[in-house]
């Protein structure tokens, strides 16, 4: 039997439906967590991969997976809507505290915990959503928050480090 590709050499998706059934679910939970709201996740999720779709015939699997391409794009999309918010909210001059929001990659974790990861930057806990919770690589992170690995590298570190400070404080063994 010949193989067609080395073996070192990941599949990728034969069509764009593969690769959004596959990922589908990986988006959304990453968007969720960026948005801590349920619906504008799922709208997000839905502008994700239209893009996605429209961008497909340039996707080149050899500079990187489907998925670490679709969260990039979910990236993206999600900071294009924080800042068009944002102008929104400066125009009606609206200040309306922010609601609290179901935050899925924290269930099942205790307070203490959940509040240590809340004293995070946001920079810091997207890095540990992407690194810890989606278990991407450095590498892959890294295209997706357009950063280099080392900068990845850093900034989980010190993430790391102020969670187990917070940890310490709390006395959590």
């Amino acid at each position: 039997m010949t193989l067609s590709r080395p073996l070192t050499q990941t599949a990728a998706p034969q069509t764009f439906a593969d690769a959004a059934e596959r990922h589908l679910d990986d988006v959304f939970g990453y968007l969720l967590y960026l948005t801590r709201d349920r619906a504008l996740a799922d709208d997000l999720s839905g502008a994700t991969f239209e893009k996605a779709l429209r961008q497909w015939s340039r996707f080149d699997h050899r500079r990187g997976s489907a998925r670490t391409w679709l969260l990039g794009i979910a990236r993206t999309t999600a900071l294009d809507w924080f800042r068009s918010e944002s102008r929104r909210r400066r125009r009606e001059e609206a200040a309306a505290a922010p609601e609290a929001h179901e935050a899925p990659f924290l269930e099942g974790l205790g307070p203490e915990l959940q509040e240590a990861l809340a004293a995070l930057s946001a920079g810091e806990r997207e890095v540990v959503a992407l690194r810890i919770v989606l278990e991407l690589d450095g590498g892959q992170t890294a295209r997706v928050l357009g950063i280099s690995p080392t900068a990845v590298s850093t900034r989980l570190s010190r993430a790391l480090a102020r969670l187990e400070e917070k940890v310490r404080d709390h006395d959590l063994r």
